[in-house]
């Protein structure tokens, strides 16, 4: 019953995991510069993202451009695409695995069966949240030598957004569900190789009869 509950609980944290992972994927304030301007009616906010660059301005208005061309993207956007990308996947194939390998689910047939689906699905959790805590570590790497750059103006100074703090959560999900599904699986025999079987022995029968016939001859 405790395994049982162990699991639901991980199957929560994963599914609060896969919501954050993709919602970190698509939002485009992965970091933000807030340039103030000469007065606040000219203050605008500029966010960049993995798939599109945004402005908000004080005025209401917002506008927001797609990144269309692959190859002119840094490296690391290149590589934070990719890994968020696989990072959903392999979640959602978690979510799958997972429902049929949980104990308190009737999915999956014998004990066996459940026990490995359960298996892989954490090691897709493990999987997808090590491929969540790559990018946004990376993209906070970045974000961070280019602030500390002296050489790089203000104006072109950029802070962490809500997206890389959703990535970093996501992530930590991720990784305890993978872990307490892979460990909560299977079940080890208590006591199996610490404690071999004791094994009687017993005086056979033909020792009992010979001891009996030479009591015999001395009486």
């Amino acid at each position: 019953m405790a395994s049982e509950n162990l699991q639901l609980f991980a199957f929560i944290l994963a599914l609060f995991g896969v919501f954050g992972d993709i919602t970190a994927t698509l939002l485009p304030n992965w970091k933000v510069n807030a340039d103030a301007g000469s007065n606040i009616i000219t203050a605008i906010t500029q966010m960049q993202g993995l798939w599109m660059d945004c402005t908000w301005y004080s005025t209401g208005m917002f506008s927001c451009t797609l990144k269309y061309s692959i190859l002119s993207l840094p490296i690391y956007i290149q590589a934070a695409r990719t890994t968020m990308v696989l990072s959903c996947i392999l979640s959602a194939f978690g979510i799958c695995f997972t429902t049929v390998g949980m104990k308190c689910t009737k999915l999956g047939g014998d004990t066996d069966s459940k026990s490995h689906a359960c298996f892989a699905g954490g090691a897709c959790f493990i999987l997808a949240g090590i491929f969540g805590l790559v990018p946004t570590s990376w993209y906070t790497r970045e974000i961070i030598s280019n602030f500390l750059d002296q050489t790089i103006p203000e104006s072109s100074k950029h802070e962490p957004g809500g997206a890389v703090y959703t990535g970093f959560i996501s992530a930590g999900f991720l990784l305890t569900a993978g872990v307490i599904f892979c460990t909560s699986c299977f079940k080890k025999p208590q006591g199996a190789w610490i404690y071999p079987p004791k094994q009687h022995y017993f005086p056979s029968t033909e020792q009992e009869s010979n001891t009996g016939y030479n009591l015999k001859d001395y009486v």
